[in-house]
Parts: structure tokens; C-alpha cells; sequence
């Protein structure tokens, strides 16, 4: 009899052939394809393994799956999987823990150079047949030498912090523990308490997890810590910024910019206040999905996938519950 692996979301066709060349004999894969609670339910009913990203995992739609072994993030954060029903009802979750941290550390530089070189609203001038070069030197500012404060720093943070040591900055990190001595000397960076970091740094970079802990943590108070004309990434989840108080600091000056792939409701409603700020690059939740790593997202949960098939342990790194 197969095994049934569901992923429960509509995905891209050209995902199509890379999931059917990395199933393992004796295994079936089903997409679902709609994104409502009844199509999600259809598609987990007879499922013995699921694999979720955007998409909420609800106790309604686990009690949907009376087959289920394992559901598995394609991705690493877990703030939108009712863990309590899993643990309930025995059911395994899991992560692809490192698997995007190489385009999400990319694309966060990317985001950081193109905010601090107004390259953004430089090109939207100039493809309208603008030449407004002097405005775009005056509002420019660059990220060599700059003091870059990485807040999270594991696999995606550590990446980010990587990059960065060609631009000759200064990096300071907040993480929920502190990395030993030896790997900040390596890494070339700084610990500092949060407040500490918000106070010191240029260009403050959110690459943390969503956690009771992080909701909410970006907000007013922390922003009047922050230096006057700072810049702000986030690639990390909407709800760790408070997003009034965001708009608030891009008006008033405190921040001369931000850049956000992240938000709260995503995709936010057409009027969302971030959508229509000069001083804001918005991106849609994508700084993890480049296709050419597609492969090996695929190929890490798949392997997890078979290990509980095999009855083995799930890797301690990966494993959530």
C-alpha cells in the first residue's frame, strides 16, 4: 500500500517534476488544489505525511487527518501550526531548518543595498522617463562601514552576517542565547542587548522567529531607541513589528527607510499604509523562494519524511514536536 505525502498548498507546475524525481518508491504525492479549509481537509484526509509553508495548520484540520505521522514546514517557522493538537495527538512536526538560509541571508543584503542606494524608486523615475540622479545622490546612503545589528541570529542571521564582512561594517547580533566567544571572533560580531543594538546600529536586520517573546517586539518604544534616519529589514514575520508604529517612525523621520518582505496579514489589503510610502520597498513574502533551491528544500523534507517512514529519528535540529 503507498504512503500519501500532501502538500497543502497550491504550488508552481515546474515543482511538479522535481517532487515526482525525489519520490521514493511506494510513495504517492497529492497537491491540494484550492486554499479554503474544506479543500484542505479533502486533501489531508487520507494523508500519512503533510508538508505546510503559508497556509495555517488549524486543530480543525488536524482532527481532518486521522492517518498523519509527521507535518513538515517547508521552511522553519512554526507560528502558524497549532503545535498543541499535534503534541495531542502524537503527531510529529518538523522544519527544514537551514534550507532557505542561503537566499533569505541574499536577499536580505539585497534588500539593505537597495534601500540604503534608493535603487528602487531610481529605476520607477527613470522608467518613466525621469532623470532625477541628484535627488537619488542626496536621499543615498551606502552600507560599507555602516553598523548593521542583526537581530536573530541563527542559521539565516549567521548568513547574513557572512555577507556582510565584505562591506567592511560593524555587526552587532541579539539572539535569544549567545553564541560562544570563538564562532562571534569567527563570525566578526558583536552581542549586545537589545536596546543597546537599537541605540548603536545604522541598519537594523530582523531575521528572528515569531515567538511569544518576538510579537510585537519592533514597536514605538523600540523605535524611539533607534538612531534618527536608521534603516529597517524585515525578513522575518509581520507580527514582530508593530506596523502603525512602523508607518508612524517612516513619517515622522525616524527611519529614513524600510524594507519589508514581510506583514501581518499577508497579503495585505490594498490600503495598507506600507504599500504606498516613498521611503518603502514591500516584496511579497518571497526572500526565501528561489527556484533553483527548490531541490533542496524538497530533498530535506522528503528525507525527513523517510525517516519516519523507517521508523529513525527525525534530526534534533529539525524536529519541532
Amino acid at each position: 500500500m503507498q504512503q500519501k505525502i500532501v502538500l497543502l498548498q497550491p504550488i508552481a507546475a515546474e515543482l511538479h517534476p522535481i517532487i515526482d524525481s525525489l519520490l521514493p518508491p511506494g510513495f504517492a504525492a497529492g497537491v491540494v488544489t484550492g486554499r479554503s479549509p474544506e479543500d484542505l481537509k479533502a486533501a489531508i484526509a487520507d494523508a500519512d505525511y503533510a508538508v505546510w509553508w503559508d497556509l495555517p495548520v488549524t486543530a480543525d484540520l488536524i482532527a481532518a487527518a486521522p492517518r498523519l505521522k509527521l507535518l513538515h514546514k517547508w521552511g522553519v517557522g512554526v507560528d502558524n501550526i497549532d503545535l498543541a493538537a499535534c503534541r495531542a495527538r502524537g503527531i510529529l512536526v518538523a522544519r527544514t531548518t537551514g534550507g532557505n538560509a542561503a537566499p533569505v541571508a541574499e536577499f536580505t543584503i539585497g534588500l539593505m543595498i537597495a534601500l540604503a542606494r534608493r535603487i528602487v524608486p531610481a529605476h520607477i523615475s527613470t522608467a518613466a522617463g525621469g532623470w532625477e540622479k541628484n535627488e537619488v545622490w542626496k536621499q543615498s546612503l551606502m552600507v560599507s562601514g555602516k553598523t548593521v545589528g542583526i537581530i536573530g541570529l541563527g542559521a539565516i542571521g549567521k548568513g547574513v552576517a557572512r555577507r556582510l564582512a565584505g562591506f567592511d561594517c560593524r555587526i552587532l547580533y541579539h539572539n535569544r542565547n549567545r553564541i560562544p566567544a570563538a564562532e562571534e571572533a569567527a563570525l566578526g560580531v558583536e552581542y549586545r542587548a537589545l536596546d543597546d543594538l537599537l541605540q548603536e546600529s545604522d541598519i537594523v536586520s530582523l531575521n528572528c522567529p515569531l515567538s511569544p517573546e518576538t510579537k510585537g517586539m519592533i514597536d514605538a518604544r523600540a523605535f524611539g531607541l533607534m538612531k534618527r534616519g536608521a534603516l529597517l529589514v524585515n525578513v522575518a514575520r509581520g507580527g514582530v513589528v508593530v506596523e502603525p508604529d512602523l508607518v508612524a517612525a517612516l513619517q515622522d523621520g525616524t527611519l529614513a527607510g524600510a524594507a519589508i518582505d514581510v506583514f501581518e496579514a499577508e497579503p495585505p489589503p490594498p490600503d495598507h499604509a506600507l504599500l504606498h510610502l516613498p521611503n518603502v520597498i514591500v516584496t511579497p513574502h518571497c526572500a526565501s523562494t528561489a527556484f533553483e533551491n527548490s531541490r533542496k528544500g524538497i530533498a530535506h523534507w522528503m528525507g525527513n519524511i523517510l525517516r519516519v517512514a523507517r521508523g529513525e529519528a527525525i534530526p534534533e535540529i529539525d524536529r519541532v514536536a
